[in-house]
C-alpha cells in the first residue's frame, strides 16, 4: 500500500499524539482528553486499501497510542516526524475478536508509514509480537552488511572503537544516534549519508 504524503485530518494527529500514559518532564498535569474514536475509521480506511484484507474484519476498539519514535520537539511541526503505536482490537462479522496493533508514522499532517499486527498475522514487516514495538530497521541492515562482508562483531567493534555489546544491540534493534552511524559507516566503509538515511537522522543528527 502507498502510503507517502497522505494527508491527516487535525481530529486524527490529534489523537495518534494523544499520549496521556507518557510523562513529561516539566508537566505538572496529564493532558486534556482526546476523542480517539476518530481512529478505528481511520485505520479501518488504511487496511481497506490493502488488496489481501478481509474486509469481514475491522478495527473496533483502540487505546491512546504511545510513541515509538519522536523527533526533535524543537524542529518545525511541519518536518517534525513521529511514528505512534496504537494497540487495540478487531472483530469479524461473527462476532471473533483479535488483539491489533497499528504503527503510524507521519511527518506534519502527512502519513509516511503504516504497519499492522492483526493476531499473530503481520501486515508489512515485522518480527515483534502484536503490541510490542518493533526493532529499529537499522538492526536488519547492519547485520546484513556484516555478513555480505564477512566480518564478525568483534571486528566491527574494534574498528569503530566499541564495546562487542554496543554492537550486538545496534543488530538487534537499538536505534541508533548519530556518532555511532559514524563510526559504524567508517569501520564497514559505507556511506555515511546512507546509513544516515536507514537510522532515520537527517543532516543535522536529528529524527
Amino acid at each position: 500500500m502507498e502510503t507517502t504524503e497522505r494527508p491527516l485530518t487535525a481530529d486524527v494527529i490529534a489523537a495518534l499524539t494523544y499520549w496521556p500514559g507518557i510523562i513529561w518532564v516539566g508537566q505538572k498535569h496529564p493532558p486534556d482528553p482526546v476523542d480517539v474514536s476518530v481512529l478505528p475509521p481511520f485505520l479501518n480506511g488504511l487496511l481497506r486499501d490493502l488488496p489481501w484484507w478481509n474486509r469481514d474484519w475491522r478495527v473496533d476498539r483502540v487505546e491512546p497510542g504511545t510513541p515509538v519514535e519522536t523527533g526533535d520537539h524543537r524542529l518545525d511541526p511541519a518536518v517534525r516526524f513521529a511514528e505512534v503505536s496504537v494497540p487495540g482490537t478487531v472483530v469479524s462479522g461473527d462476532g471473533e475478536n483479535l488483539p491489533f496493533v497499528a504503527k503510524v508514522g507521519f511527518t506534519g499532517d502527512r502519513l509516511v508509514r503504516f504497519q499492522a499486527k492483526v493476531g499473530d498475522v503481520v501486515i508489512g514487516p515485522a518480527v515483534s509480537p502484536a503490541g510490542r514495538p518493533e526493532p529499529h530497521p537499522f538492526g536488519r541492515v547492519l547485520t546484513g552488511l556484516m555478513e555480505l562482508r564477512g566480518i564478525p562483531v568483534r571486528d566491527v567493534a574494534r574498528s569503530a572503537g566499541l564495546a562487542m555489546s554496543t554492537v550486538q544491540m545496534l543488530r538487534q534493534g537499538h536505534n541508533p544516534d548519530l556518532p555511532l552511524v559514524r563510526r559504524i559507516a567508517e569501520a564497514l566503509d559505507v556511506s555515511e549519508a546512507d546509513l544516515r538515511v536507514v537510522a532515520g537522522l537527517d543532516d543535522s543528527g536529528t529524527r
